[in-house]
């Protein structure tokens, strides 16, 4: 069974760090060949997660997000094998409450139920955006 959505206690801990400035979220979806609505409705994962998408980013742009980055997954050199991602991107959140405002809009909260319908496993992971450095393990002050 993959991860698709946070637990509460993680999700506290989330909310509790709200420290100043910006989040990245760095984003790892893999999505279900067929998607899985509960009322059976029909639709690939690739389609529910674009649905997905579509409702869901007014919400985002409204409150400030964006996407910094995004790639197409190739090959995993270090790590499982077995591992592929079908969208890899980085979102852009102004703060911390803007990321909380967005999941509790009633919007967005239609929206997830496609996310929900078409991920398979997923990773979420939250960074503190830093200035780039020039070598490997440099991190600037």
């Amino acid at each position: 069974m993959g991860h698709i959505d946070p637990t509460k206690e993680i999700f506290a801990q989330f909310r509790e760090n709200d420290r100043p400035g910006p989040i990245h979220m760095l984003n790892l979806v893999r999505l279900r060949k067929d998607a899985a609505y509960p009322d059976g409705r029909k639709a690939s994962g690739a389609e529910a997660y674009a649905a997905y998408g579509r409702e869901s980013g007014p919400v985002f742009e409204r409150l400030g997000g964006r996407i910094v980055w995004q790639g197409r997954f190739e090959l995993m050199l270090i790590g499982p094998q077995e591992e592929r991602w079908d969208h890899c991107f980085i979102a852009e959140y102004p703060s911390v409450g803007a990321f909380v405002e967005m999941i509790r809009d009633p919007v967005y909260r239609e929206a997830v139920k496609h996310r929900q319908a078409a991920v398979e496993d997923s990773r979420l992971i939250r960074h503190a955006v830093l200035p780039v450095g020039k070598n490997f393990g440099e991190i600037p002050a």
